[in-house]
């Protein structure tokens, strides 16, 4: 039986807060129970989002913290070719589709069901465009994302969903299920705000021939007015934390790792 992988995967679109100590310190505390292995990953395929000063930052946090991991980290932006290849083998295969829709567009044309992030889905007006035509338009230069085909499969719920966008470099999708299968991972642990998106995971390394790692889906960190700790909400980050005089120690027993 293989040794059990586990990986932490934080985005460099902002500080760490709580909520991510937490998840590290869970997949490392899994990990050493199991006699396997922790990597660390850093999801920064979004280029209009990730700075490298946060992933310098990221990494400080981590190391403050204490949090072991095995070498070499991965940095998805290093990976781009890789990423291509696995969309190329999507395309060729029949499985996703460009889609040329602006925001206004495929919000005009959208269903009227929602996804689980409460979004309207997408009504389809890309996904029957005759291969050569939208081919065509990608070599001439039109702005496109990439739509998984979701009937009658598990990821249904969420409709056809964008799963590359090339003009920006953001591939989490395709990021994530291919890391996973390269890195070996037998085990993702992370939060509840994920656990709806794995069934699109699942069903992309269906369609690649990937191995489908376990999951577990774990609580979220909340703040005093019960909200879940969010970059975007500028939770405390675990650097002001540091600067306050918190010691890792106090973070490990406040979060139940002491």
């Amino acid at each position: 039986m293989s040794q059990p992988v586990f990986r932490f995967a934080p985005s460099p679109n902002g500080q760490l807060h709580l909520g991510h100590a937490y998840s590290a310190l869970l997949n490392e505390k899994l990990a050493s129970e199991a006699g396997g292995r922790l990597l660390l990953r850093i999801e920064d395929t979004d280029i209009s989002r990730c700075r490298p000063e946060f992933t310098r930052a990221n990494l400080q946090d981590l190391q403050w913290l204490g949090l072991s991991w095995q070498d070499p980290v991965r940095i998805q932006s290093q990976h781009f070719p890789v990423y291509e290849k696995a969309l190329q083998t999507l395309w060729d295969t029949g499985y996703v589709y460009p889609c040329f829709c602006s925001r206004k567009e495929a919000s005009r044309d959208a269903l009227e069901t929602s996804d689980p992030d409460g979004q309207l889905q997408y009504g389809g007006t890309c996904r029957d465009l005759p291969k050569q035509e939208a081919e065509h338009r990608i070599q001439n230069g039109e702005q496109h994302g990439w739509r998984l085909k979701t009937d009658g499969s598990p990821a249904h719920p969420w409709g056809d969903v964008i799963i590359a966008k090339p003009k920006t470099g953001s591939w989490y999708h395709i990021a994530v299920t291919v890391d996973d299968a390269l890195q070996e991972i037998t085990h993702v642990v992370r939060g509840q705000d994920l656990e709806a998106a794995t069934c699109i995971h699942q069903l992309l390394q269906a369609h690649l021939k990937l191995p489908t790692p376990h999951y577990h889906h774990h609580k979220l960190i909340a703040d005093d007015a019960g909200q879940k700790l969010s970059k975007s909400l500028k939770s405390k980050s675990l650097a002001t934390l540091r600067d306050e005089g918190v010691t890792p120690q106090s973070i490990r027993e406040t979060l139940g790792f002491g």
